[in-house]
């Protein structure tokens, strides 16, 4: 963690506010109208649960760690080209496919800290979730990074759990539905898979 650990903490700070200014302005202003994501028996299945607040917001911690753990200025580029990569997708995604979580018809005064997420995100940029996608990266980032050091198989257990939990949350917030989530795995299936093609033409190269 202490490589190069300013140039981490500012990069990640700024390209972290730099993918919620796009963030919401794309789902602001989609060039047409939303379509709205339907329901599975699995979102019927998982309940709201305002606790799963604490989950969600956890992502922005889950995701620093990736960058925080690279020794060394390759393998901190890689990641920050990953994530570049997977957000420029997804919000392709979502301006050209404006999609919207359903009306849940919940009463969020009673989870408080939901009603609070619900009053800056409007549930638009649904599919793919990026939230998912971004923690399903991140956890096989960190394995590789774990496995590098020889850390001990409670923390790879404890990655895989983080990373689970951040994406059951997104249900249980009802911030996005199974086949967001579903979208979401898919899109990070596909960056990992461009990431190692580009790893391999430049360690070709060299």
């Amino acid at each position: 963690m202490a490589a190069d650990w300013l140039v981490k903490m500012i990069g990640t700070m700024a390209s972290i506010a730099g993918f919620f200014v796009l963030f919401f302005w794309v789902m602001h202003n989609p060039p047409s109208a939303h379509t709205v994501m339907p329901l599975t028996a699995i979102d019927h299945w998982v309940k709201v649960s305002d606790r799963a607040m604490v989950l969600y917001g956890s992502l922005w911690l889950y995701i620093s760690l990736a960058p925080a753990l690279a020794k060394d200025r390759v393998e901190l580029v890689a990641c920050a080209r990953d994530a570049a990569i997977m957000a420029t997708l997804g919000l392709a995604a979502f301006w050209f496919f404006p999609t919207t979580i359903p009306d849940f018809s919940v009463d969020w005064a009673q989870y408080p800290a939901l009603q609070m997420l619900k009053a800056t995100d409007v549930g638009g940029n649904a599919f793919p979730s990026l939230h998912v996608a971004f923690a399903a990266l991140v956890a096989v980032q960190l394995k590789r990074q774990l496995s590098s050091v020889n850390a001990p198989a409670w923390v790879h257990v404890a990655n895989m759990l983080w990373a689970l939990g951040i994406i059951y949350s997104t249900l249980a917030t009802r911030q996005h539905v199974l086949i967001d989530v579903l979208g979401g795995l898919l899109l990070a299936g596909v960056t990992s898979r461009i990431g190692k093609l580009l790893d391999r033409l430049t360690y070709a190269d060299a």
